[in-house]
């Protein structure tokens, strides 16, 4: 592994106020409600303590500048696949000789015998086809994340003609990409699983929304199937010891953006009176997604001697399928917050934006976030909010770094240039959401493991996990510079980059108001107990 060259300065607000990392996340010995650290404190300490670092933590694969064509970006990753099969066959790495465990880096492993009866390697490939199952919304107040599906559609059909997917024959396999829609409703989620495990049988599994991919990954991994790159940044899904077959998003955990909230926060408690609380307001969603991000924030208030005794945490839940945030953001309003952050997603980061231009938050509220979940011109572009879109100016975003498909100052990225051509000659309109492009970023890992089984053989399970569990990628979707990387037990989660930005209406775009920083294996892993609300 080599370390990207480039030095990259910090943001001074982060350097100094990571030093109290604490979350929703971690062992017994917490002093917290809920767990304790989700990310090593002196590691971060010793990566961002200075006003210029060399990325420390960062696992880039190349030191070399960012690709200008779809050529360059197709040689870097066949450079990059090629480094991941090599590593894999000097180490012996995959199915032992007697079937029975799959073996990887860092103590990886899987017992197979634990599998249903009847598991097979190579089951969901069939006359020439990969079969993946989705159960992903496509209707209710998360209808939008329907054009996640079309995103993931419209490369796998490129790569599909392209003949990149071989069997273990050597013979050409296509993607056969199907959804069905459980309008982000878990309980919807459960019998369409078990729909896909009982009578589809899937080579993968694909789920959307931390509630559902909870209820389902139990069973899921019981039955040895793949649930990769599941699209909610839950810690749960850094599992590897438990959970071998379920991976999370491309993008930082939720714990991890909620520590770096209260990060922010204390970096600016001196601009607050202090003859008064600090109120900060959160609207959540009522479920495991906002109830984490919720008991995060709160634990990393609690873990903090700069904000534990000044902040007063006022938080109301919403339903995910509740039509309007009137109401509880009137109830919030009326706390006469300092802060504001929303824990939620879909229509509902639209009206938040609305409604506190309404209510007078918007004036009123010196700091407001949205979270990593409510991404781009998606939520909070000129044509969302109406009007001159003056509404969302000043927002602010813990950035993952995933590329906007209508940032205006995007167009002629090479990457954006080729998904939006693709797009448009499928008939999609590439401006139409936000979420196509987050479809692509939750499928770039997986499009590059179905290739590297390829390279290894010919794709099977066993193979694509392996893969998936040893990437070392730039990923297009992703700014340059903030990489994709697991390492079998030691690293669980494949990004962990991000920056603060803001939203500047006039130019329709984010714009950074911090450096980059690299927390790249410093999230540790969680054995996520459901009766404890938190990690092992």
């Amino acid at each position: 592994m080599s370390t990207r060259s480039k030095t990259l300065r910090t943001w001074t607000a982060v350097a100094l106020g990571l030093s109290f990392v604490a979350a929703a996340c971690g062992g017994s010995g917490s002093d917290s409600a809920e767990g304790g650290e989700v990310v090593d404190k002196s590691a971060i300490k010793e990566a961002l303590n200075a006003t210029t670092t060399t990325a420390a933590g960062a696992t880039t694969t190349l030191a070399a500048p960012e690709p200008k064509s779809m050529e360059e970006w197709e040689k870097l990753w066949d450079t990059q696949r090629a480094a991941m099969v090599q590593r894999i066959k000097d180490n012996k790495w995959g199915i032992s000789a007697d079937g029975k465990t799959i073996t990887g880096p860092e103590g990886f492993t899987v017992d197979l015998t634990k599998c249903v009866n009847n598991w097979s390697d190579t089951q969901g490939i069939e006359n020439g086809q990969i079969k993946i199952s989705q159960a992903m919304a496509q209707s209710g107040t998360y209808a939008d994340y329907g054009n996640i599906g079309k995103g993931i559609a419209t490369v796998f059909n490129y790569y599909n003609d392209k003949g990149v997917f071989k069997d273990v024959n050597g013979k050409p396999l296509k993607v056969d990409y199907k959804i069905t829609d459980d309008g982000y409703d878990a309980t919807r989620t459960i019998p369409i699983v078990d729909e896909f495990l009982d009578s589809v049988k899937p080579f993968k599994i694909w789920t959307l929304g931390s509630p559902a991919t909870l209820k389902t990954y139990d069973k899921i991994n019981q039955y040895c199937i793949p649930q990769l790159s599941s699209m909610t940044g839950h810690d749960a899904w850094g599992d590897p010891v438990y959970h071998p077959w379920t991976t999370g998003a491309p993008r930082p955990t939720y714990s991890t953006e909620a520590v770096l909230w209260a990060t922010f926060l204390e970096q600016h408690i001196d601009e607050f009176p202090k003859d008064r609380k600090i109120v900060v307001a959160a609207l959540a969603q009522n479920n495991d997604f906002g109830k984490l991000y919720s008991a995060a924030f709160k634990n990393a208030i609690a873990a903090s001697p700069k904000l534990k005794d000044r902040v007063d945490f006022q938080v109301e839940n919403i339903e995910a399928q509740a039509p309007t945030v009137i109401d509880p953001m009137t109830t919030l309003a009326a706390k006469n917050p300092d802060m504001w952050i929303s824990m939620l997603a879909g229509v509902q980061c639209t009206q938040i934006v609305v409604e506190a231009a309404n209510n007078g938050m918007k004036e009123k509220v010196k700091y407001k976030f949205m979270p990593q979940t409510c991404p781009g011109a998606g939520a909070i572009g000129k044509e969302k909010l109406g009007g001159d879109g003056m509404a969302g100016d000043g927002w602010l975003i813990m950035d993952p770094g995933v590329k906007d498909l209508k940032d205006p100052t995007l167009q002629s990225d090479p990457y954006v240039k080729w998904l939006r051509d693709e797009l448009t000659k499928a008939g999609i309109n590439p401006d139409s959401s936000t979420q196509l492009g987050d479809g692509v970023n939750y499928l770039f890992p997986v499009l590059q493991a179905l290739r590297c089984a390829s390279d290894l053989g010919g794709v099977t399970r066993s193979r694509v996990l392996l893969c998936y569990r040893v990437t070392q990628m730039d990923s297009p979707m992703l700014r340059w510079g903030m990489p994709l990387h697991m390492d079998g037990n030691k690293d669980a989660f494949i990004a962990e980059a991000a920056r603060f930005s803001k939203w500047d209406a006039k130019k329709q775009t984010y714009e950074n108001v911090s450096d980059l920083f690299l927390l790249d294996g410093k999230t540790k892993n969680c054995h996520w107990i459901l009766a404890k609300a938190a990690c092992e």
